[in-house]
């Protein structure tokens, strides 16, 4: 017999139950349970032992019998719009440390900016028993506001503010960030403003990044000053590719143009490179300034201008405000405004008026 076929043969060891680390620790099924659930409320020397049996025997807890018995999952779900934005990350590595302290897990999700990836994944989050949702801020579809109606667990969105929330929410305003931008690049002399976003295609759409380039837009016009170099290009998720692609072409547009915003850090950063690919200087030729504060606009050279908001801080408090839910805690707020910053480094600069240069 082919050795392959030995191999398969082989039964597989049993995985080792609740029961065998009870017998292995000396101490009662409950006790094991309760061990597991309330590590607390357990003896030291009771609760070692039973760490070493379930250490020794490689002992995993079967989740799914005990949400059973139970009726908790013990998981929350959240759903980002992508994985390549590492401010995302940090916002669920925030939640994680803080959901954690009570014993809850994280499920994450992500939709590229798909309305139907968002109805998907919370529909399979809901059937799976998500004790809490939090999900991007933004408008929904008349289908996934259906199904969240009826739901009695606690929804949180995150990154984003509204004025009449439906759920409580955890973010900053999208608008107010560029408003921020414009008034930073206005303030520096620039007259000939641009600005580097996502068009998107309906099912596919960055609301976040769509409330920014308005305020943007908003306050270049309340400036007196044109907005007709905001550009919406592309679909989501943008990228690095997106921003060097948009940039060349606001350039090949307008090579006049003087400062530029770009609506995420991953577009100003390919914007940058597309600068130094064409010999366009940055600052003296032109000011850039991003979105997000991300580690990579830091370490460019020269290093990326950017309105900044602190998303492993907002990870944190969404975990906090569902912990409390979660607890029937009174006095929940329903909106947590963590607020932006302007991060000034080395890509925006002063223009001279021709007055001044004269002088």
């Amino acid at each position: 017999m082919p050795e392959h076929a030995i191999s398969e043969a082989r039964p597989r060891a049993a995985r080792p139950t609740i029961m065998d680390v009870s017998a292995r620790a000396g101490v009662s099924r409950m006790t094991v349970s309760r061990a597991l659930r309330t590590p607390d409320l357990v003896r030291e020397d009771t609760r070692r032992a039973i760490e070493r049996a379930i250490a020794d025997l490689g002992y995993v807890p079967d989740r799914a019998a005990e949400a059973l018995s139970t009726r908790r999952s013990g998981f929350v779900g959240l759903v980002v719009p992508t994985l390549t934005n590492t401010n995302f990350a940090d916002a669920a590595r925030g939640l994680t440390d803080i959901i954690r302290r009570d014993g809850y897990e994280l499920l994450i999700g992500y939709t590229d900016y798909d309305e139907n990836a968002m109805l998907r994944h919370v529909r399979d989050m809901l059937g799976r028993r998500a004790e809490a949702l939090i999900l991007p801020a933004g408008p929904r579809g008349p289908a996934l506001r259906g199904m969240l109606a009826s739901e009695t667990i606690p929804i949180v969105q995150m990154a984003g503010l509204a004025g009449r929330p439906v759920h409580r929410m955890v973010g900053y305003s999208n608008r107010e960030a560029g408003r921020m931008a414009a008034h930073h690049l206005i303030a520096l002399g620039h007259t000939r403003i641009g600005a580097l976003g996502a068009e998107g295609d309906g099912l596919s759409c960055d609301h976040r990044g769509g409330e920014r380039l308005a305020g943007f837009a908003e306050a270049l016009r309340e400036a007196g000053l044109s907005d007709a170099l905001v550009l919406r290009m592309g679909n989501p998720p943008i990228s690095f590719t997106h921003g060097a692609q948009a940039m060349g072409h606001l350039l090949n547009r307008e090579p006049d143009v003087q400062a530029v915003f770009a609506v995420s850090d991953l577009v100003g950063v390919g914007a940058l490179m597309e600068c130094h690919r064409r010999g366009v200087r940055v600052p003296q030729d032109i000011s850039l300034i991003g979105f997000g504060g991300f580690e990579v606009g830091r370490q460019m050279v020269p290093a990326l201008t950017t309105v900044a908001v602190d998303f492993r801080a907002m990870g944190e408090r969404t975990g906090r405000m569902v912990l409390d839910l979660l607890a029937g805690r009174p006095g929940v707020p329903r909106i947590v405004d963590l607020g932006v910053a302007l991060v000034e480094r080395e890509t925006t600069a002063f223009r001279p008026s021709a007055l001044s240069i004269t002088a």
